[in-house]
């Protein structure tokens, strides 16, 4: 299969075509060469969370696409571990913290697994990885940050919730507290549940759009309906857990 006839969905992991801009996510009905979580900069929730303390380094930073929150953690005084199943993504990481003069470790690897990365870390930053994996994916997911984390280690963990209005994201990404509760707490003490959001790089406009020029019913979501920064980003709900290693 071409990477341009790839598509990111429920029963695959096409990431390495979506940062490269070839394939659209499934169950939106509408294609985009961007990918959408990715807005260049780090989400103000992860800011607003170091500034209150949330981080202890070593920062693991799981699933860290083009680096933007682990460059932004580098360059508040933590040694930064980012990791990511795309080798484009941890390519523009790597060109990032160049251009930033920042010093974190990239590496390319499988979050369920983790080859290579050392242990001892003291965080983990998990902004929009959990909510791509299958269960059975998170069950041993939440094992291996565990494995690699020191006693006493905290998981800061951003995923899509519930809360969304229809369409926007996909059914299959959204995640209930319920199964956040099953899949952590053989090994992570949670301590908090809240709901935050999440910025992205649809604009109200950029929906409209593909709304009015799909067929009949093609597109489930109403733009009307979804809130905005003061950027004009459009917000999604999102799920934060903080949890301590057990």
């Amino acid at each position: 299969m071409n990477r341009e006839d790839q598509v990111l969905a429920e029963d695959t992991s096409a990431f390495e075509p979506l940062y490269a801009g070839k394939a659209p996510i499934e169950g939106l009905g509408m294609r985009f060469g961007f990918a959408p979580w990715d807005i260049g900069e780090p989400q103000r929730s992860v800011m607003d969370l170091e500034r209150a303390g949330g981080f202890t380094g070593p920062v693991l930073d799981a699933g860290c696409g083009r680096g933007a929150h682990a460059v932004y953690l580098s360059g508040r005084g933590y040694p930064v571990t980012g990791v990511d199943i795309s080798p484009t993504a941890i390519d523009d990481a790597r060109e990032r913290a160049r251009a930033q003069n920042a010093d974190v470790e990239f590496m390319v690897a499988d979050a369920t697994r983790m080859d290579g990365v050392r242990e001892g870390f003291r965080s983990v930053l998990d902004y929009g990885l959990y909510h791509c994996l299958d269960d059975d994916q998170r069950r041993v997911y939440a094992a291996t940050v565990h494995r690699l984390c020191a006693e006493g280690a905290t998981l800061q963990l951003f995923s899509f919730s519930e809360t969304a209005p229809p369409g926007l994201p996909p059914a299959w990404l959204r995640v209930g507290r319920a199964n956040l509760e099953a899949n952590l707490s053989e090994h992570w003490r949670i301590i908090e549940i809240r709901e935050t959001s999440s910025a992205t790089r649809f604009t109200r406009a950029f929906l409209e759009e593909k709304r009015d020029a799909a067929p009949e019913g093609g597109v489930e979501f109403d733009p009307d309906a979804l809130d905005e920064d003061d950027q004009g980003r459009i917000l999604l709900p999102m799920w934060h857990v903080h949890a301590e290693r057990v």
